[in-house]
């Protein structure tokens, strides 16, 4: 059977913003069924990338092939919904009517109401109904742009394991470490214009990346040493062969432009948190308190006490009522019953989720100088930055801005660049109580690291709220599940310790919690008869007869070719990936019909 041909290539393609060049003789290939990480700094270009990818950003030069009759689908991180009536009319817009049915599974895994009106939806179910829409289309190679961010934990695990089971090729943006280990086989790192290919997935990223930027250190330093030695000789030497040796002081002048025209690495921000004076050993405490609006009820008789130091997680699907629970304890919502109290001396510093505190049209010089906090009386161009001035541009050169940058506006900024801004701002100011609502949208992963790394050595409180389950088994140490009608559970840990303290997890991709026994254990708890399947729970029954059947005959082919018995002599390569095929099939096989057991036995 011949090759098939790669569904995208990008042939010496060069690209120019503002007079920077942004990408230089870049090529690349994505081929059928590839699983590839996208990664690197804010503002190296991803975006754009994906964008030149998907034929919506024109190069200056070089070629982009796409294989006949292949489809390429983008994200739209803002997409254009005028002259549609609702979210599902948009997501749908290019399916035949036989085919909504996609928009609807796809609607219920990804949390958003086909039905809503497009002048009524958020920005995040405008982005949910994007992401629905490239996934009911289905093309043969998928561009995804942060699909993560305004997903709750529910509908990444939905989105993960469809990506999982899909066919299609997928080139993947995102800041989710457990979802990119999750996902990709193989990683395209940009750095300084240069587009790197690792046949291995995200994570092996950061081990790969040490080692080139180790190797290229070493380069840089035998090149300076030889640029002193010959320096030296020129100085020492040349007077007396001047006429000999003018090839070897071109050789000099070589080297020097050489180093001149490496490109430097950009550092990671020169963020620091100030604890300031200590709080009380009480810093809240909470008991029964209820919540409710209207018949929606928030929060059933809670309590729980937090103490200097801790380090506490929110988490839940989205709207369960995770920021009503935040601002109860912070004392700037009342519960219905029971009482808060806050402990003393508490100097609290909040990072807001939906960056209000940043006024779109102010510049980011105006937006530090024009706090009150962190204004200098009589100084327009200094700030106080935990109780010391400084001038503006130099701390925003901390958070990685440039001069320029300084007088634009804030709307003009990235996602990442704005979650940097706001972070200045936050830590400019002494504090001992950080609240921090989803504080990882948008930041690339070195920041990441270098913020995780600060909430570690920070003697203060931290409460947080997040979805990237990677970032909450690094930082909390107690994970309040908040899991609807009222239900609000402390646990010690971060996300996965939870997961195995909770022993009933749901299986977000094919719709109804499992026991942590099986359906076939008749001491498992069963469901009312009564209860009706879902339209995702239907197809999902009606498809898994054909799953089984073809991960059986997958399980009988490799079990005929290991039952060879000089096939692990002859190839042990082979027999170690036949093995781990086979096993792979049997606990998929094994699932299957567990899964089919329970939808089976909830439809009688």
């Amino acid at each position: 059977m011949a090759a098939r041909p790669p569904l995208l290539q990008l042939n010496d393609i060069s690209l120019t913003f503002g007079g920077d060049p942004v990408f230089a003789d870049l090529s690349l290939v994505v081929q059928p069924g590839d699983r590839v990480a996208l990664v690197g700094r804010n503002g190296s270009g991803k975006s754009t990338l994906l964008k030149v990818m998907a034929g919506l950003v024109e190069a200056d030069s070089g070629a982009r092939t796409v294989a006949p009759a292949a489809s390429v689908g983008y994200m739209e991180q803002e997409p254009d919904m005028a002259g549609f009536a609702t979210l599902g009319d948009f997501a749908g817009s290019a399916l035949d009517p036989s085919e909504m049915y996609r928009v609807e599974m796809a609607g219920e895994g990804l949390k958003f109401d086909p039905a809503r009106p497009v002048e009524t939806a958020s920005g995040g179910e405008r982005r949910r109904a994007a992401l629905a829409k490239l996934m009911a289309e289905a093309p043969e190679l998928m561009l995804l742009d942060e699909p993560t961010n305004h997903l709750d934990i529910e509908a990444i695990a939905w989105l993960e394991q469809t990506l999982k089971d899909t066919r299609t090729a997928y080139v993947l943006i995102s800041h989710d470490r457990a979802f990119l280990r999750e996902l990709t086989r193989a990683t395209l790192w940009i750095d300084r214009g240069m587009v790197r290919r690792q046949e291995k997935g995200f994570a092996h990223f950061e081990e790969w990346r040490d080692k080139v930027w180790e190797d290229e250190d070493q380069s840089r330093h035998k090149l300076n040493r030889k640029i002193k030695s010959e320096a030296r000789w020129a100085v020492e030497g040349i007077s007396a062969r001047r006429k000999r040796n003018q090839g070897r002081v071109r050789a000099l002048q070589d080297l020097r432009a050489e180093r001149a025209g490496q490109i430097k690495r950009q550092g990671t921000a020169a963020m620091a948190l100030d604890s300031g004076p200590k709080s009380g050993k009480k810093v809240i405490e909470a008991d029964g308190i209820s919540k409710a609006y209207g018949d929606k009820i928030i929060l059933r008789d809670f309590s729980i006490k937090i103490q200097r130091g801790d380090r506490v997680a929110l988490v839940g699907p989205n709207g369960v009522g995770k920021t009503t629970l935040l601002n109860m304890l912070m004392g700037l919502e009342p519960p219905d019953s029971g009482t808060v109290s806050l402990g003393t001396n508490l100097l609290p510093a909040i990072f807001d989720q939906a960056r209000a505190q940043l006024d779109p049209d102010m510049s980011l010089w105006d937006s530090l100088t024009g706090d009150p906090d962190m204004r200098v009386s009589g100084k327009a161009d200094q700030i106080l930055v935990r109780g010391s001035p400084r001038h503006v541009v130099g701390y925003l050169k901390e958070f990685l801005f440039d001069e320029a940058q300084a007088r634009a506006p804030v709307r003009s900024l990235s996602g990442g660049e704005k979650a940097r801004l706001l972070l200045a701002k936050l830590m400019a100011r002494e504090s001992n109580l950080l609240v921090l609502d989803e504080p990882t949208n948008d930041l690339d992963i070195e920041t990441l690291d270098l913020l995780q790394e600060l909430l570690d050595d920070y003697d203060g409180t931290i409460i947080l709220v997040s979805h990237d389950r990677d970032f909450l088994d690094r930082v909390a140490a107690t994970t309040i599940a908040m899991e609807g009608d009222g239900r609000a559970t402390a646990y010690a840990g971060g996300w996965s310790d939870y997961r195995a303290q909770r022993q009933q997890v749901p299986d977000y991709a094919s719709g109804p919690a499992k026991s942590a026994a099986s359906p076939k254990d008749s001491a498992a708890p069963k469901k009312a008869k009564t209860d009706a399947l879902s339209f995702t729970e239907k197809h999902r029954l009606s498809e898994l007869p054909d799953v089984m059947s073809r991960l059986e005959a997958e399980i009988a082919k490799l079990e005929i070719l290991m039952s060879d018995p000089e096939l692990f002599t002859r190839e042990p390569v082979k027999f170690r990936k036949a093995t781990e095929a086979l096993t792979q099939r049997q606990s998929a096989l094994a699932e299957a019909e567990e899964e089919w057991l329970a939808l089976a036995e909830k439809a009688e």
